[in-house]
This record gives structure tokens, C-alpha cells and sequence, in this order.
């Protein structure tokens, strides 16, 4: 089965850091551009972070010179590097994969979802 698995949320307090990792797994032929988007408590889904293959990145303006994504194409890993972390931080993080897999389909995969919470 093709999908990415997101770790790395909790608890952490405001200014404080954290690393959210996402490994893809399964029958994949080609990785595009990964990134990761959130979703906090009542608002929609939206994006944080995107890289593409070759190692472009672009990011929201919320979190720019805060949070820092990169990817480790062997590993088939994306990560999120968080600083100066901020209460309005808080929400479920999701790592999203532009893939083609072994049966040359194009596919978007989303993984479950790992939580960040900001709080003192």
C-alpha cells in the first residue's frame, strides 16, 4: 500500500521547537513535490510548506524564517523544522506527497495527521 506517515507532534511551549517527519512507503516509482499543510481547530486546511524535487521550497507567510522544510529523496522523508514556535501554531499537521507510483498512476497522498500543540 502506497502512503506517508506523518511523527514528530506534541506538546511543546510557545518559542520552543519541534521536527515533524513524513515517510513515504510502498510501490513508488517517482517523488514530485512534498509539503506540509495544517488545519487548526475551526479553520480550514492550509498550506505551510512545500519543496519540490530539486530542493525549491516555498512557504506561507505566516512561518517564513520560522519553520524550515527540506527532504531526504533516499529515505523517501520530508521534514519540518519548526522554531520560535507560537500558540497560533497549534493544529494537526499533514504531509502531502505528489507521487507516480509502480503502475505509473499519479497519485496525492495524505497521511493522518499529527498534532502540535503551543502551549505554556
Amino acid at each position: 500500500q502506497v502512503q506517508v506517515v506523518e511523527s514528530g507532534g506534541g506538546l511543546v511551549q510557545p518559542v520552543g521547537s519541534l521536527r515533524l517527519s513524513c515517510a513515504a512507503s510502498g510501490s513508488i516509482f517517482r517523488f514530485n513535490a512534498m509539503g506540509w499543510y495544517r488545519q487548526a481547530p475551526g479553520k480550514e486546511r492550509e498550506l505551510v510548506a512545500t519543496i519540490t524535487t530539486g530542493g525549491s521550497s516555498n512557504y506561507a507567510e505566516s512561518v517564513k524564517g520560522r519553520f524550515t522544510i527540506s527532504r531526504d529523496n533516499a529515505k523517501r522523508t520530508v521534514y519540518l523544522q519548526m522554531n520560535s514556535l507560537k500558540p497560533e501554531d497549534t493544529a494537526v499537521y499533514y504531509c502531502n506527497a505528489d507521487v507516480v507510483d509502480s503502475f505509473a498512476v499519479n497519485r496525492k497522498l495524505w497521511g493522518q495527521g499529527t498534532l502540535v500543540t503551543v502551549s505554556s
